[in-house]
């Protein structure tokens, strides 16, 4: 069972940046790792995901802002946060998936408030 565990939310007025991480307790270099965010009162909506090759794709919304990376060696993935606004508030979820393993986890989320 991996654990995965979120960091690096807090408070931040707009414009500003915040850089979430995301650490596996275990290798990581099989899974696809996608970042969800959720406000309330919203469904969980997939913000930006980075394959285990290295591809990166984004939600339309957050294109141009933030970037997700990853690290296997230090079992860390992680998304900057750029210009960031109001509707960027949420909990951010990470989550790591390796298919052929029917291997599928979650962590428990970190809150960005975005505040003006």
């Amino acid at each position: 069972q991996v654990q995965l565990v979120e960091s690096g939310g807090g408070l931040v007025q707009p414009g500003g940046s915040l850089r979430l991480s995301c650490r596996a307790s275990e290798f990581i270099g099989l899974y696809n790792v996608v970042w969800y965010r959720q406000s309330p009162g919203t469904q969980r909506e997939m913000v930006a995901e980075i394959l285990n090759d290295g591809t990166t794709s984004y939600s339309d919304n957050v294109k141009g802002r933030f970037i997700v990376s990853r690290d296997n060696s230090m079992e860390t993935s992680w998304l900057q946060m750029n210009s960031l606004n109001v509707e960027d508030t949420g909990t951010y979820y990470c989550r790591m998936s390796w298919a052929a393993g029917n291997e599928d986890y979650w962590g428990r989320g970190t809150q960005v408030t975005v505040y003006s």
